[in-house]
């Protein structure tokens, strides 16, 4: 077995050298962690994303500036795009950072804005949660009731809905969108305005709550 391991790494090596190509030793692995310290290294990461998405919250939100791998550096206060600019260098910190990052990429495709504050809420569910879980709580039942928390939540905010119906409402929604700038948000209310008087309809159905 010993000669023919070594034939075979001879005729390899030929076989490199008449192509011109380096001979690669391919040695893929992966690294396990288990419980705290596993969810410690997550919760990390998800910190670390969080922390830099948080900032940019609310009308009074700060600016973050991101390196960008061509042209110069982007200053942004949108939070979707802060978070999936960061990429982390430890692995099991990363994990936490890319679980943070879908749940703001599906906050944007499911209700297109609110993605920062689905950041700050899901660093706070998975902060809470490793804290129960490390107290002994079950996983499972934490989940259940986590579920069942977020249904309460919605059946609240749908009996509380309000529908916006004047240009002065748009104009108060626009605003908070535009981060206070009341002359964007009355632009807005007024193309809404012009565009509802010749009959044109921008509602939009969907069968997900937005966030």
């Amino acid at each position: 077995m010993h000669h023919i391991t070594n034939t075979s790494s001879r005729a390899l090596r030929r076989a490199a050298a008449k192509a011109k190509q380096p001979l690669l030793a391919r040695g893929a692995h992966k690294e396990v962690k288990f419980s705290n310290d596993g969810r410690a290294s997550i919760l990390k990461g998800v910190d670390i994303l969080a922390d830099a998405v948080s900032v940019t919250l609310g009308p009074k939100g700060r600016n973050v500036i991101i390196e960008q791998s061509f042209g110069g550096p982007k200053i942004t206060k949108d939070g979707v795009t802060v978070a999936k600019s960061i990429t982390l260098k430890d692995k099991f910190e990363n994990l936490g950072a890319r679980l943070v990052q879908d749940v703001a990429s599906k906050t944007n495709e499911i209700a297109g804005d609110g993605t920062t504050t689905a950041t700050v809420l899901a660093r706070a569910i998975y902060s809470e949660g490793v804290k129960n879980v490390a107290a002994g709580c079950n996983p499972m039942d934490l989940r259940r009731g986590s579920q069942a928390a977020v249904d309460r939540v919605v059946e609240f905010l749908s009996s509380h809905a309000k529908t916006v119906t004047t240009t002065a409402e748009i104009a108060q929604v626009a605003t908070i969108s535009a981060n206070g700038d009341t002359h964007v948000g009355n632009l807005i209310a007024q193309g809404y305005g012009e565009g509802w008087q010749r009959g044109c309809d921008y509602r939009q159905g969907g069968t997900n709550h937005g966030g």
